[in-house]
Protein backbone atom coordinates (compact mmCIF):
# COMPACT_ATOMS: atom_id res chain seq x y z
CA UNK A 1 0.00 0.00 0.00
CA UNK A 2 1.31 3.54 -1.16
CA UNK A 3 1.61 6.17 1.69
CA UNK A 4 -1.12 8.55 2.69
CA UNK A 5 0.12 11.47 4.11
CA UNK A 6 -1.54 14.88 5.43
CA UNK A 7 0.54 17.84 6.40
CA UNK A 8 0.29 21.33 7.64
CA UNK A 9 1.83 24.60 8.79
CA UNK A 10 -0.28 27.14 10.64
CA UNK A 11 0.71 30.48 11.76
CA UNK A 12 1.23 30.95 15.56
CA UNK A 13 -1.66 34.26 17.00
CA UNK A 14 1.97 35.59 18.93
CA UNK A 15 3.28 35.90 14.97
CA UNK A 16 0.54 37.30 13.61
CA UNK A 17 0.53 39.75 16.71
CA UNK A 18 3.58 41.05 15.20
CA UNK A 19 3.07 41.13 11.61
CA UNK A 20 5.94 37.95 11.65
CA UNK A 21 5.17 35.38 8.93
CA UNK A 22 5.02 31.84 9.65
CA UNK A 23 8.40 30.42 10.12
CA UNK A 24 7.63 26.88 10.07
CA UNK A 25 7.96 24.58 7.16
CA UNK A 26 7.03 20.88 6.60
CA UNK A 27 8.10 19.11 3.27
CA UNK A 28 7.84 15.77 1.97
CA UNK A 29 8.30 13.47 -1.06
CA UNK A 30 8.26 9.95 -2.32
CA UNK A 31 10.54 8.03 -4.79
CA UNK A 32 10.91 5.01 -6.43
CA UNK A 33 14.63 3.80 -4.73
CA UNK A 34 16.64 0.17 -5.27
CA UNK A 35 14.35 -1.62 -2.73
CA UNK A 36 11.04 0.59 -3.68
CA UNK A 37 9.48 3.64 -2.11
CA UNK A 38 10.78 5.75 0.09
CA UNK A 39 9.63 8.49 1.73
CA UNK A 40 10.87 11.29 3.00
CA UNK A 41 9.34 13.71 5.53
CA UNK A 42 11.09 17.18 6.80
CA UNK A 43 9.68 19.59 9.26
CA UNK A 44 12.33 23.13 10.18
CA UNK A 45 10.98 25.53 12.65
CA UNK A 46 12.66 28.59 11.93
CA UNK A 47 13.99 30.28 15.24
CA UNK A 48 11.79 33.53 16.61
CA UNK A 49 14.56 35.62 17.06
CA UNK A 50 16.18 34.95 13.67
CA UNK A 51 15.22 38.03 11.19
CA UNK A 52 15.10 35.86 7.85
CA UNK A 53 14.39 32.33 9.69
CA UNK A 54 11.78 31.51 7.28
CA UNK A 55 13.90 31.62 4.97
CA UNK A 56 16.28 29.27 6.70
CA UNK A 57 13.82 26.51 7.36
CA UNK A 58 12.32 26.67 3.39
CA UNK A 59 15.99 26.11 2.28
CA UNK A 60 16.94 23.77 5.21
CA UNK A 61 14.43 21.66 4.58
CA UNK A 62 14.61 22.03 0.34
CA UNK A 63 17.71 21.47 0.07
CA UNK A 64 17.94 18.19 2.24
CA UNK A 65 14.96 16.82 0.15
CA UNK A 66 17.43 17.05 -3.06
CA UNK A 67 20.34 15.44 -1.16
CA UNK A 68 17.89 12.48 -0.55
CA UNK A 69 17.05 12.78 -4.09
CA UNK A 70 20.65 12.45 -5.40
CA UNK A 71 21.07 9.52 -3.07
CA UNK A 72 18.59 7.66 -4.71
CA UNK A 73 19.00 8.40 -7.86
CA UNK A 74 22.37 7.21 -7.72
CA UNK A 75 20.72 3.76 -7.69
CA UNK A 76 21.93 3.84 -3.79
CA UNK A 77 20.24 2.29 -0.77
CA UNK A 78 18.63 3.09 2.47
CA UNK A 79 21.39 1.30 4.54
CA UNK A 80 24.20 3.16 2.57
CA UNK A 81 22.57 6.20 4.62
CA UNK A 82 24.77 6.01 7.67
CA UNK A 83 25.95 8.98 10.12
CA UNK A 84 28.53 10.24 8.33
CA UNK A 85 26.56 10.80 5.05
CA UNK A 86 23.78 12.58 6.89
CA UNK A 87 26.40 14.49 9.14
CA UNK A 88 27.77 15.40 5.46
CA UNK A 89 23.79 16.45 4.52
CA UNK A 90 23.38 18.61 7.41
CA UNK A 91 27.02 20.49 7.03
CA UNK A 92 25.57 21.17 3.47
CA UNK A 93 22.73 22.87 4.47
CA UNK A 94 24.86 25.16 7.08
CA UNK A 95 26.88 26.18 3.98
CA UNK A 96 24.55 26.99 2.07
CA UNK A 97 22.61 28.80 4.53
CA UNK A 98 25.72 30.51 5.13
CA UNK A 99 26.07 30.94 1.55
CA UNK A 100 22.55 32.80 1.00
CA UNK A 101 23.96 34.83 3.96
CA UNK A 102 27.09 35.85 2.79
CA UNK A 103 25.00 37.12 -0.62
CA UNK A 104 22.79 39.46 1.07
CA UNK A 105 25.58 40.52 3.74
CA UNK A 106 23.61 38.92 7.03
CA UNK A 107 24.57 36.68 9.36
CA UNK A 108 23.93 32.45 9.35
CA UNK A 109 22.33 33.47 12.79
CA UNK A 110 19.70 35.48 10.65
CA UNK A 111 18.42 32.22 8.73
CA UNK A 112 18.38 29.94 12.35
CA UNK A 113 16.13 26.68 12.14
CA UNK A 114 16.21 23.45 13.55
CA UNK A 115 15.45 20.36 11.64
CA UNK A 116 13.61 17.03 11.73
CA UNK A 117 13.61 13.89 9.03
CA UNK A 118 12.48 10.90 8.64
CA UNK A 119 13.38 8.53 5.72
CA UNK A 120 11.32 5.55 5.08
CA UNK A 121 11.94 2.65 2.68
CA UNK A 122 9.76 -0.79 2.79
CA UNK A 123 11.30 -2.45 5.47
CA UNK A 124 13.70 0.46 7.22
CA UNK A 125 14.14 3.64 8.05
CA UNK A 126 16.68 6.96 8.97
CA UNK A 127 15.58 9.77 11.59
CA UNK A 128 17.55 12.40 11.91
CA UNK A 129 17.25 15.39 14.53
CA UNK A 130 19.04 19.19 15.42
CA UNK A 131 16.42 21.21 17.67
CA UNK A 132 13.40 20.59 18.94
CA UNK A 133 10.33 18.91 18.23
CA UNK A 134 9.70 15.34 17.50
CA UNK A 135 8.94 12.41 15.49
CA UNK A 136 6.78 9.55 16.87
CA UNK A 137 6.68 6.43 15.42
CA UNK A 138 4.41 3.05 15.27
CA UNK A 139 4.65 -0.38 13.75
CA UNK A 140 1.41 -0.94 14.17
CA UNK A 141 -1.90 -0.21 16.04
CA UNK A 142 -1.37 -2.77 18.98
CA UNK A 143 2.48 -1.35 19.26
CA UNK A 144 1.73 2.13 20.72
CA UNK A 145 3.29 5.10 19.87
CA UNK A 146 7.02 6.39 20.42
CA UNK A 147 9.34 8.87 20.14
CA UNK A 148 12.44 8.49 18.00
CA UNK A 149 14.23 11.62 19.21
CA UNK A 150 13.89 13.54 22.77
CA UNK A 151 13.12 17.16 21.78
CA UNK A 152 16.76 18.91 22.19
CA UNK A 153 15.80 22.05 24.65
CA UNK A 154 18.69 24.33 26.10
CA UNK A 155 19.42 25.63 29.79
CA UNK A 156 16.41 28.52 29.66
CA UNK A 157 13.22 28.09 27.95
CA UNK A 158 12.18 28.80 24.33
CA UNK A 159 16.15 27.43 23.66
CA UNK A 160 17.23 24.62 21.58
CA UNK A 161 19.89 23.81 18.52
CA UNK A 162 19.95 24.94 15.04
CA UNK A 163 21.17 24.05 11.94
CA UNK A 164 23.79 26.89 12.45
CA UNK A 165 24.81 25.98 15.36
CA UNK A 166 28.28 25.33 15.85
CA UNK A 167 29.61 22.15 16.55
CA UNK A 168 26.41 20.13 14.44
CA UNK A 169 28.81 16.93 15.01
CA UNK A 170 27.65 16.94 18.61
CA UNK A 171 24.30 18.45 18.10
CA UNK A 172 23.34 15.85 15.56
CA UNK A 173 20.95 12.49 16.56
CA UNK A 174 20.61 9.74 13.94
CA UNK A 175 18.84 6.36 14.13
CA UNK A 176 18.88 3.86 11.44
CA UNK A 177 16.06 1.40 12.16
CA UNK A 178 16.33 -2.08 10.68
CA UNK A 179 12.73 -3.07 10.24
CA UNK A 180 9.64 -1.38 8.49
CA UNK A 181 7.68 1.68 10.03
CA UNK A 182 4.43 1.94 8.83
CA UNK A 183 3.26 5.39 10.45
CA UNK A 184 4.87 8.33 11.42
CA UNK A 185 4.12 11.50 12.54
CA UNK A 186 6.82 14.77 12.73
CA UNK A 187 5.83 17.60 14.21
CA UNK A 188 7.54 20.91 15.24
CA UNK A 189 7.66 22.55 18.91
CA UNK A 190 4.71 24.49 18.69
CA UNK A 191 2.26 21.34 19.22
CA UNK A 192 5.08 19.76 21.68
CA UNK A 193 3.02 20.47 25.14
CA UNK A 194 0.10 19.07 23.25
CA UNK A 195 1.22 15.74 22.43
CA UNK A 196 4.39 14.88 24.43
CA UNK A 197 4.10 14.41 28.89
CA UNK A 198 7.32 16.23 29.82
CA UNK A 199 7.45 14.95 33.41
CA UNK A 200 7.02 11.10 32.16
CA UNK A 201 9.49 11.71 28.20
CA UNK A 202 6.20 9.86 26.44
CA UNK A 203 3.82 10.52 23.78
CA UNK A 204 0.30 11.13 24.61
CA UNK A 205 -1.18 8.14 22.89
CA UNK A 206 -4.88 9.34 22.38
CA UNK A 207 -3.84 12.52 20.23
CA UNK A 208 -2.17 10.08 17.43
CA UNK A 209 -4.98 7.51 17.94
CA UNK A 210 -7.43 10.36 17.08
CA UNK A 211 -5.15 11.76 14.25
CA UNK A 212 -4.67 8.77 12.07
CA UNK A 213 -7.46 6.70 11.17
CA UNK A 214 -8.76 9.61 8.39
CA UNK A 215 -5.67 9.05 6.99
CA UNK A 216 -5.38 5.38 7.25
CA UNK A 217 -8.66 5.42 5.62
CA UNK A 218 -7.92 7.55 2.32
CA UNK A 219 -7.58 5.74 -0.38
CA UNK A 220 -5.69 8.85 -2.50
CA UNK A 221 -2.18 7.91 -2.77
CA UNK A 222 0.85 10.66 -1.13
CA UNK A 223 -0.78 13.97 0.09
CA UNK A 224 -4.38 14.04 0.74
CA UNK A 225 -5.25 17.47 0.24
CA UNK A 226 -8.87 17.57 1.61
CA UNK A 227 -6.61 16.05 4.61
CA UNK A 228 -3.82 18.22 4.94
CA UNK A 229 -6.64 21.54 4.47
CA UNK A 230 -8.42 20.18 7.31
CA UNK A 231 -5.35 19.40 9.62
CA UNK A 232 -4.50 23.13 8.83
CA UNK A 233 -7.80 24.33 10.34
CA UNK A 234 -7.57 21.79 12.88
CA UNK A 235 -3.82 23.52 13.83
CA UNK A 236 -5.55 27.36 13.57
CA UNK A 237 -8.25 26.56 15.64
CA UNK A 238 -8.85 28.49 19.04
CA UNK A 239 -9.02 24.70 20.53
CA UNK A 240 -5.75 24.54 19.59
CA UNK A 241 -4.36 28.40 20.02
CA UNK A 242 -5.93 28.85 23.49
CA UNK A 243 -3.19 26.33 24.24
CA UNK A 244 -0.18 27.36 22.36
CA UNK A 245 0.90 30.95 20.26
CA UNK A 246 3.76 29.12 18.34
CA UNK A 247 4.19 28.24 14.97
CA UNK A 248 3.03 24.51 14.50
CA UNK A 249 3.57 22.27 11.82
CA UNK A 250 2.65 18.75 11.77
CA UNK A 251 3.32 15.46 9.28
CA UNK A 252 1.16 12.18 9.73
CA UNK A 253 2.24 9.29 7.16
CA UNK A 254 0.78 6.13 6.70
CA UNK A 255 1.03 2.94 4.98
CA UNK A 256 -1.09 0.77 7.51
CA UNK A 257 -4.68 0.14 6.02
CA UNK A 258 -6.62 -1.67 8.75
CA UNK A 259 -8.61 -0.68 12.29
CA UNK A 260 -7.62 -1.99 15.23
CA UNK A 261 -10.71 -4.49 15.76
CA UNK A 262 -13.30 -3.30 18.11
CA UNK A 263 -13.91 -6.11 20.85
CA UNK A 264 -17.19 -6.41 22.41
CA UNK A 265 -17.37 -6.32 26.22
Amino acid sequence: MSWRIASASAIGTSHISVGKPCQDHAVHSLLDGPEGQVLTAVVCDGAGSAAYSEVGSWLASQTLLELVFVHFAERRTLSQIDRHKVLGWVIEIADRISAHADGLDHSARDYACTLLAAILGPDSAVFLQIGDGAIVVSHGHEDGWSYVFWPQHGAYANTTNFVTSPGLSDLLEFEFAPRRIDEVALFSDGIENLVLHQASRSVHQPFFDAMFPAVRQSRMPGEDPGLSSGLKAYLSSPRICERTDDDKSLILATRSTSEPAVVSQ
